[in-house]
């Protein structure tokens, strides 16, 4: 079994929002197989278990990711995963890859697809909630998918917000407050809020969404009002009824998975779409297991590793 321990440095969005892009139609045309991940709780955070099989790839296994919001203050990612890729024809463990900055990636590879083909111009303003991580990784995805005329940022503290305008010089960009930032024609929301932080009013007709960080059960970034205006995209069905962002306005009654517009899978083979310039689309994104495999495929042609003996 080869171990990759950095099999991120060689990757490049260009090669990897592609690859993404095609998992989701794989998922459209029912080429995949792929169980709805498991939770184990904890009382300060959770991991997850995602397995999943792309025979289009050739390649199976799974993930395992924690996510521990106040890891931080010890020093640690608040996201850590291990992928497992399994040989086809005997089942052993062929390769253990760091996925802790694939995860990262491969999050921000699909909200990059939603913007190709929900986004209502093509040329954006970039609106960002969270100055973390996958901000970062929903920017520089995203780039490669359309033009972006500014980024405008809002982080609880705003030396954050401010600190990642600096790390992008390239783009223009400011901070402002939330109700500021959802001034943009893409908004995504990475945050792990477990109460709505952007609300309906402000968010304007013809705006795109892609709503990341509800990615457990219990997690909301987005007022429900606002779900009844938009167009609601998701990943996986029953993902996202069960941890989306779709996951408590479902739970009280305020949604219904009969609501849904479609996949994002369903997007990319173009069996939905946006149907108008002003309707407002949201892309519900939990993270799916083909997303691994698809950036753990192009990984391990490019990534150093290391033998480790196996049985």
């Amino acid at each position: 079994m080869r171990y990759y321990e950095h099999p991120e440095s060689f990757l490049s969005y260009a090669e990897v929002v592609p690859a993404v892009e095609e998992a989701f139609a794989n998922h459209c045309e029912g080429e995949v197989q792929m169980p709805p991940k498991v939770y184990i709780t904890f009382p300060d955070g959770d991991f997850r278990t995602m397995p999943a099989y792309i025979p289009a790839l050739d390649i199976a296994g799974v993930k395992i990711v924690n996510v521990h919001p106040h890891n931080r203050a010890a020093g640690l990612p608040t996201v850590m995963a291990l992928t497992v890729v399994i040989d086809i024809d005997t089942g052993a463990p062929a390769a253990l890859l760091n996925a802790t900055r694939l995860t990262d990636m491969r999050t921000g590879a699909a909200g990059a697809v939603a913007t190709k083909y929900l986004k209502p111009v093509p040329n954006i303003v970039l609106g960002l909630i969270g100055s973390g991580r996958q901000a970062e990784a929903q920017l520089e995805a995203i780039a490669n998918v359309c033009t972006i005329e500014e980024i405008r940022v809002w982080s609880r503290d705003p030396a954050n917000a401010e600190a990642f305008l600096a790390r992008y010089p390239r783009f223009e960009g400011r901070t402002g407050t939330i109700e500021q930032v959802c001034d943009c024609d893409v908004l995504c929301t990475t945050t792990p809020s477990r109460t709505p932080l952007v609300r309906d009013e402000w968010i304007r007709e013809g705006m795109h969404i892609n709503a990341i960080g509800a990615d457990a059960p219990g997690k909301q970034e987005l007022d429900p009002a606002l779900l009844l205006r938009a167009r609601v995209y998701v990943d996986d069905y029953e993902q996202a009824t069960h941890s989306g962002e779709i996951n408590v306005p479902i739970s009280s009654g305020l949604y219904s998975r009969s609501m849904i517009a479609g996949t994002l899978g369903e997007a990319v083979c173009g069996k939905v779409k946006r149907m108008s310039r002003d309707e407002i689309t949201v892309f519900d994104s939990t993270g799916l297991a083909l997303q691994d495999l698809a950036i753990a495929k192009i990984a391990l042609r490019h990534g150093a590793s290391m033998e480790i003996p196996f049985p």
